[in-house]
């Protein structure tokens, strides 16, 4: 069994040890966690993960080293390590926003195998939706990569020069389904239910509507047409958000959010 180092326990790298232990991909010996502050993982300790403030401890015996600190910290991460990451015994996964693989060439060396991963914040109830791309890998270790991040939801592999479009739809995305969502349980409020019942109403409807879509391999106006009859209340409905701009709205957010990030950039 590979070993996997996760340098950075907080939410996202903690949520990525959680998925892979508790889905029996990978043994808590077989896994070592750092963050600064250790007492905060102590949850891990007890379930046999061993935890650590010493990254050069951490990545000793590990094959697998995954980067999930913030971005202004990977810098020093990797000059703190220094001759401790060997390009012919570790390879590199990084889930920071931000970071490219030319960037982390620069920092490490351009032997490296390293991957690039950008979950969502669903990874924390295993459903996240994770991109990937990588340099240097090969098929199993695409494979591995691919397997790993199949346990705390679904991947795809893209392009890098796709990243940023992956934060918009994939990262972004998560928010703009959530503000749908606030809009319904609204609705559904304004028609007579209360907010816990609208709320569940919304929620579990927006996620059943999803794995529709998922399980069925479907296109959503193929699903659509399934509910929409001649003359009824949901034509009517999908017809007055139309006029109103719902669609065009959606579409105008999602590029407005991408010309930030790549100007920002």
């Amino acid at each position: 069994m590979q070993k996997i180092a996760i340098i950075g326990g907080g939410n996202l790298g903690a949520s990525i040890a959680l998925g892979l232990i508790n889905s029996g991909f990978l043994q808590p010996e077989n896994l070592v966690l750092t963050r600064r502050n250790i007492a905060l993982l102590q949850p891990f300790q007890e379930k046999g993960v061993t935890v650590t403030h010493d990254n050069q401890y951490a990545v000793q015996d590990a094959e697998w080293v995954v980067f999930a600190v913030k971005p202004f910290q990977i810098k020093e991460v990797i000059a703190q390590l220094g001759p401790a990451l060997k390009a012919g015994q570790h390879k590199i996964i990084s889930v920071i926003t931000g970071v490219w693989i030319k960037d982390l060439q620069e920092m490490l060396s351009p032997d490296f195998t390293i991957f690039r991963a950008m979950p969502n914040t669903a990874i924390a109830v295993n459903e996240s939706m994770t991109c990937i791309c990588n340099v240097n890998a090969s098929e199993a270790e695409q494979d591995f990569v691919a397997n790993l991040f199949n346990q705390v939801g679904k991947t795809v592999v893209i392009e890098e020069k796709l990243m940023d479009a992956a934060t918009v739809l994939g990262a972004c995305g998560t928010a703009y389904a959530l503000r749908f969502i606030r809009a319904n349980i609204q609705g559904g409020i304004e028609i007579g239910f209360s907010a816990k019942v609208a709320s569940l109403i919304a929620a579990q409807t927006v996620k059943g509507a999803a794995e529709l879509l998922l399980i069925n391999n479907t296109h959503p106006e193929e699903e659509i047409d399934k509910v929409t009859t001649p003359k009824g209340c949901t034509i009517v409905g999908l017809n007055e958000m139309e006029h109103r701009g719902f669609s065009s709205s959606l579409i105008r957010g999602i590029n407005s959010s991408y010309k930030k990030i790549t100007n920002d950039m």
